[in-house]
């Protein structure tokens, strides 16, 4: 049963969509405030750095603004969100791979620098920072099977791979944070 709090938020949510739909630029700035941190997030997971994590964000909020017209309210409108920056950070792994710039699977990053002290509060960045050292198509394996829980005949479909090369690249990519937590433990 919804709640009078419940009702409220989403009669803001819905008057905000009618705005950003109208196209009034404080609404949009309103929309992409509320969502765009764990959008960023969502980005940050697949990005190699910081910098190509808030492009994606910014690609993906284009998208999210000139498709908004198509969202037909079915579900939340912070999952439609989330499935367009996804869809959007993905594509630009696929225009990698088509560039030729796919990491192969015999690259071996640098192991990164890392510090055995961590406090609490930093345990997630620490954890993005070791999935950017990831090369792009274990990363971006890792995140869609172990995160977003797709399957690696979905994953496949997404990347423009094989099954079997999704599946390569997710053990690929644990064994090698497996390393990279082990160094730190022995540190």
């Amino acid at each position: 049963m919804a709640t009078g709090r419940d009702m409220h938020v989403d009669e803001q949510e819905k008057k905000l969509l009618a705005a950003c739909l109208k196209g009034q630029p404080e609404a949009q700035r309103q929309l992409y405030e509320r969502y765009k941190t764990p959008m960023y997030r969502l980005c940050l997971r697949y990005a190699a750095n910081a910098a190509e994590a808030e492009d994606m964000l910014q690609e993906g909020f284009i998208r999210v603004f000139s498709d908004l017209p198509q969202f037909r309210g079915d579900g939340a409108l912070g999952g439609w969100i989330r499935q367009v920056v996804l869809r959007s950070a993905l594509q630009c792994l696929r225009k990698r791979l088509q560039q030729g710039t796919w990491v192969s699977e015999e690259y071996m990053p640098e192991q990164p620098v890392l510090d055995s002290t961590l406090e609490a509060q930093d345990e997630a960045q620490y954890i993005v920072q070791l999935l950017q050292k990831l090369p792009e198509g274990y990363r971006a394996v890792f995140n869609l099977f172990v995160i977003e829980e797709f399957s690696h005949k979905e994953i496949a479909e997404m990347l423009g791979i094989s099954e079997n090369t999704s599946k390569t690249q997710l053990f690929k990519a644990k064994a090698m944070l497996r390393r990279y937590l082990e160094k730190v433990s022995v540190n």
